[in-house]
């Protein structure tokens, strides 16, 4: 079971878990091709992972723009000759109560969370289809598993994502193409996600819980680079990663 040669698009790679995967991925020999929306960030780390002796290149990258996951899957295939994997993993979390009504936070959420994670598919659906094999990962979250007030529009864009998933592991199986997919439900991981929360009880909340339990994005990384080095014909599907602490 290796990663090595494994073509792995990342989104929301400049940063947090997507950050995090990229590194280990590469130290372990897959060639990784890193899409955000921060050229610096980018470039900084495709630049470490070289140095490191590791293979990787970027592209600037918005999942709200279906060309942008195209330009993406297209650099993979001309720079790395073909495409393995794509981890869905940028997101927002501008968590607040319903009643706050920041409804451009919600469709935020939705056109990120939701609509990036099908322009990710989307992409990669046909070059998959017609070599019959490939994995979609993608981060859902706990809030994609059980409700949590406070979370309601989040966790709708992860329940959704959950079900996309799993739908697609079950075509893909009607279908004899052999696509295989991972949710992954993190908990409370550090990353970025809390500097996107504008509701100011919803951040005071979240801070203390992740100052108190929180760990770090390497947890999920390794979860990731476990999930992309099974066999062909095994398929880990779904992940829940919570700090031993957090209750």
């Amino acid at each position: 079971m290796s990663v090595k040669n494994k073509v792995i698009v990342i989104t929301g790679a400049s940063s947090g878990i997507g950050e995090a995967s990229a590194k280990l991925l590469a130290s372990h020999g897959a060639k990784v091709v890193l899409g955000a929306r921060r050229e610096q960030r980018l470039q900084k780390l495709a630049n470490k992972i070289q140095q490191q002796g590791g293979q990787a290149t970027y592209r600037v990258t918005d999942v709200t723009k279906p060309e942008d996951l195209t330009a993406l899957v297209a650099l993979a295939k001309r720079e790395f000759g073909g495409i393995d994997v794509i981890f869905n993993n940028a997101g927002i979390m501008p968590t607040s109560p319903i009643s706050a009504l920041k409804t451009d936070e919600w469709n935020a959420m939705i056109d990120v969370n939701l609509k990036g994670v099908l322009n990710g598919v989307a992409a990669v659906m046909p070059d998959f289809t017609n070599q019959k094999y490939g994995q979609i990962i993608t981060t859902s979250s706990v809030a994609g598993l059980k409700s949590f007030a406070g979370s309601g529009i989040y966790g709708a864009t992860k329940f959704a994502v959950r079900n996309l998933m799993e739908v697609i592991r079950m075509e893909s199986a009607q279908e004899h193409t052999n696509i295989r997919t991972t949710s992954l439900y993190p908990a409370a991981i550090n990353t970025e996600l809390l500097h996107t929360i504008t509701d100011t009880n919803a951040k005071q909340g979240m801070n203390k819980l992740y100052a108190s339990v929180g760990i770090t994005p390497d947890a999920v990384a390794r979860v990731v680079d476990f999930a992309v080095a099974q066999p062909d014909d095994v398929n880990v599907n779904e992940f829940t990663i919570y700090p031993t602490k957090q209750g």
